[in-house]
């Protein structure tokens, strides 16, 4: 393993901005639907909404995995944000989104994608390249674009 630095107190790296160290990670599950990343997408909703969201993170915000979600269930990330904006709490937040999601989620088709983004030949020097701009190129254990999330925003140590 590379001497990468531990998660800065203040929440910056020079690499990729300000991190926000409390948004969940990519593998959670979301507790009423199962779909993996969705957590991370609706706590990014939540700070985008009252303007919290950092530069760092607005720049790839409905994209990504965002948007790669969202294709999977044949909703606008727009929709989601809306769900999360008009929800009164958890629950209501849930009937919303199950509202607008299709009746079957294919749940493992979308966790199975999430898991191996960045396992494709292309995929992994889009990784190892950002690895080598992070400085952890020796990490084995940052395989998958997820694992780099869990990695910048301090979930691996």
């Amino acid at each position: 393993m590379s001497s990468t630095p531990a998660p800065r107190p203040n929440g910056f790296s020079e690499v990729t901005g300000e991190i926000c160290y409390d948004l969940p990670s990519a593998y959670i599950p979301h507790q009423a639907t199962g779909l993996l990343h969705l957590p991370r997408f609706i706590a990014k909703a939540r700070k985008h909404i009252k303007g919290e969201l950092p530069k760092s993170y607005q720049r790839n915000f409905c994209k990504g995995f965002d948007r790669f979600l969202c294709l999977h269930l044949g909703v606008n990330p727009e929709q989601v944000i809306e769900c999360v904006r008009l929800a009164a709490d958890e629950r209501d937040l849930d009937a919303r989104l199950l509202a607008i999601f299709p009746s079957d989620l294919r749940v493992h088709v979308w966790n199975r994608e999430v898991v191996q983004k960045g396992l494709s030949e292309m995929g992994r020097g889009v990784l190892e390249e950002a690895k080598r701009k992070m400085g952890a190129e020796q990490r084995t254990d940052i395989i998958t674009f997820a694992d780099m999330i869990d990695f910048d925003e301090g979930r691996l140590s």
